[in-house]
Parts: C-alpha cells; structure tokens; sequence
C-alpha cells in the first residue's frame, strides 16, 4: 500500500484504514480528477484533521498535549490524521518530536480564518440568544497574531 501512495492509479477505496493521502491530480472523495479544491477538501474533510490543524495554531505540540487538546481522541486515529497531515506537507516533525505546522499548513489556516468568521456569523443568526457556540472555549481564548484581546479573530486582518 504505502509504494502506492503516491501513484495516480491508485483509487480511492472508501473506509479502508490505510486509505492514500489526498493529492492533487489523483482521484480522491468527490472527484476521479483529482482537482486541487477536492484533494484538499478530502484531507481537511477527514475526521479530526482540521482539529490538529486548530491545535497547532499557536505553536509546535508533541504527540500527547496534541492528543489531549484534541479531546483525548483515539490514539490510532490520531497517528494516521498525523501520518496524512506529514505527507501532504501541511506539518512537519521537529527534531524533537513535536508537531508544528509548515508553511503551507499555516497558509491553510489563514485561508481558514474568512470561514471560521462567517461560521460565528451562521450561528449567531441561528441562535440570536447569543449562546456559546465555542468547542473549546479555552482554544479560542488562546493569544495568537489572528486575534484581538477576546480571542476571536480580527475581522479586518489579511488574511
């Protein structure tokens, strides 16, 4: 399987445990082009990746702070979103084992920040009452550079 991984004859099989990680140009969920937009959507789209990515916002973690943040999710479950996140070049390992994101995970973030805004937006106008609609309430307090002094992100910010 892994010598596989990166061949564009290799498909796509829905709820196999070692399926490849998602690349442009070769069929993923939703797409047998592989278009960029759908390779990507199909590795963000998979349980917990965007939760690591949040995590490691605001800096490198190693594998148990990672895993606890993450709501102590399965530790084998984790390994493989990790493994996938690795190859995609979206994070990378420090030489002492702890995980930070790379360039482009922190690009992905960024271009997370426009849908992370309109998603308070969305739950705002669905629950006017104004209840928290936070996952993690202390994730969102942490300081960061997206951020004003409320932990929620600058609305006027490059993203």
């Amino acid at each position: 399987m892994l010598a596989c991984r990166n061949s564009k004859h290799h498909p796509w099989r829905a709820g196999h445990p070692d399926m490849a990680t998602p690349r442009p140009g070769n069929p993923v969920r939703g797409s047998t082009t592989g278009r960029p937009l759908m390779a990507a959507l199909d590795l963000f789209g998979r349980r917990w990746s965007l939760r690591i990515l949040w995590e490691l916002r605001a800096g490198p973690l190693g594998f148990r702070p990672l895993r606890k943040r993450c709501d102590d999710m399965s530790s084998s479950v984790m390994r493989q979103r990790l493994t996938e996140l690795l190859d995609a070049q979206v994070i990378h390992q420090l030489p002492d084992s702890r995980y930070e994101l790379t360039p482009l995970g922190q690009e992905a973030r960024h271009a997370l920040n426009p849908l992370a805004r309109w998603a308070e937006r969305w739950a705002a106008t669905i629950d006017p009452q104004g209840a928290d609609h936070t996952d993690d309430q202390s994730a969102s307090r942490i300081s960061h550079p997206d951020t004003v002094a409320d932990g929620m992100p600058e609305r006027d910010s490059a993203d």
